[in-house]
């Protein structure tokens, strides 16, 4: 393993780079934590940098950087106060990496059959990015798309938030919903438009083909153009005076419905 001390050092630059602008260019990520490093180890993600402390060959990391140099990556060891430095994190947790994600194309994400898709009308937090694409994998979803205005999910946050679901769940990002809307339908896919009130209960609705649920971002909701464009509107009924949720809970709820009438067909 290499050491580097010097907040000079060309990889101390790069990773304070990623930490000011929430990721890198091109097709590197920035992943924060012993549970994203196993993760993306696990998936089969390329890892081309992880940096550890620099006391790591006698303490409980010692397995993962052992993992890492075996994977093929780059292992570096720090002083503690200049992993500080490197991570976006306010507490280090003791490694940070530099891996290597590709986003899908829409057209990847139509293929699996039956599919089921989260579309990400303007969700500005990374955080519920990241959860939706951790409750999507959970409920058997085959991919995540993103329009314009949506966190980017192959930030550093939402990264952490997925929690390695973004490693092996297709995510496409788009510039036009409503041209991965046109998509969807010519694939033969049904486009559901979440909405806090007036449309179709989730249990009432068929979510058993292919779907595409489309949710909107938090306080804004759906653009009123996303509305209009979909085949059905889904509400999640709640008791008064609740009428609205968290749009990564409102995505749990609805995904989760999915997934129940899917395995009662599959039966």
């Amino acid at each position: 393993m290499e050491h580097v001390s010097s907040r000079q050092n060309s990889i101390v630059k790069r990773f304070r780079e990623a930490g000011r602008q929430g990721r890198l260019p091109g097709d590197a990520v920035l992943l924060d934590g012993p549970h994203l490093v196993a993760e993306a180890i696990d998936s089969g993600v390329t890892l081309e940098v992880v940096v550890f402390t620099a006391d790591v060959a006698g303490d409980r990391l010692a397995p993962l950087a052992g993992r890492c140099l075996a994977s093929g990556a780059r292992v570096v060891t720090v002083p503690e106060s200049l992993l500080a430095v490197m991570t976006p994190v306010r507490q280090a947790s003791g490694v940070v990496a530099i891996a290597r994600l590709r986003a899908a194309m829409v057209t990847d994400v139509l293929e699996p059959a039956p599919p089921l898709i989260a579309v990400l009308d303007r969700v500005q937090d990374p955080g519920n990015v990241g959860a939706i694409v951790r409750v999507a994998e959970g409920c058997g979803a085959t991919a995540v798309i993103t329009g314009p205005g949506t966190a980017d999910p192959f930030g550093w946050k939402a990264l952490r938030g997925s929690m390695g679901s973004a490693f092996r769940l297709p995510i496409a990002r788009v510039d036009s919903l409503s041209t991965a809307n046109q998509a969807l339908r010519a694939a033969g896919i049904r486009v559901f438009a979440a909405v806090p009130r007036g449309g179709t209960p989730i249990r009432q609705a068929h979510l058993a083909g292919p779907a595409a649920i489309v949710l909107g971002g938090e306080g804004s909701g759906l653009a009123g153009e996303m509305i209009g464009q979909a085949d059905e509107l889904l509400t999640v009924d709640m008791r008064p005076p609740v009428e609205s949720l968290n749009v990564s809970v409102a995505a749990a709820l609805v995904l989760y419905e999915a997934s129940r009438q899917r395995a009662d067909v599959a039966v």
